[in-house]
């Protein structure tokens, strides 16, 4: 029997999604889906859409994800609700306290669902551990790992890789990925999802 996977989050989950006849896009998402499909049927579904903060992920979740009733819930957020502070600090912003409310009651929506939940930390900002950007993403970072505690969900640890790994050249932007970014972010999702199996 076929499982239905969605990945959820903003353009580092999208990654050209939009321009692929397949709605899979060019990213971290086509390479698990390029080693999953050696091992298992599954269909994937990305719900990567740019731009987006925990916010906008709230208000599209029941329509993408909710209704959808997929077996695989993948989600990747929390870059946008930090980065905006930097780049457009006019905007109403997403202070830590509220990331973890709105994130939280996403999560209880979701549990009626009995589907498995890996929550991905926010990667980075800036290929520099002590950039402000990483400093005000650590908080952020920290409501992801707590909030897989609390709702038993697999833990995929990308922010503590990006920190790690002795590889450069992972982003376009500080932000964007390249595909070293992109093979680094999927290698670590793809560990946590094999160790949570027993495969």
């Amino acid at each position: 029997m076929t499982e239905k996977w969605i990945f959820i989050g903003d353009s580092i989950t999208e990654c050209g999604r939009f321009e692929d006849p397949l709605a899979i896009g060019d990213g971290y998402v086509k390479m698990i889906q390029d080693e999953i499909k050696q091992k298992k049927e599954v269909e994937i579904i990305n719900e990567g859409v740019g731009g987006n903060r925990v916010t906008d992920l709230a208000a599209r979740w029941k329509e993408d994800v909710l209704l959808l009733a997929p077996d695989l819930i993948s989600v990747s957020i929390g870059i946008n609700d930090v980065w905006r502070q930097l780049d457009q600090p006019q905007m109403k912003q997403v202070s830590p306290e509220e990331f973890k409310d709105v994130y939280n009651n996403i999560l209880a929506e979701t549990v009626k669902l009995e589907t498995k939940l890996f929550l991905m930390e926010p990667t980075i900002i800036e290929e520099d551990k002590n950039s402000k950007g990483n400093q005000l993403l650590l908080p952020y970072v920290e409501i992801v790992r707590d909030l897989a505690t609390t709702y038993n969900a697999t833990l995929i640890p990308t922010h503590t890789a990006f920190l790690e790994t002795e590889k450069t050249g992972l982003t376009t932007d500080g932000v964007h990925m390249t595909e070293t970014g992109n093979q680094l972010m999927a290698d670590t999702w793809l560990k946590a999802y094999f160790a949570a199996e027993g495969m």
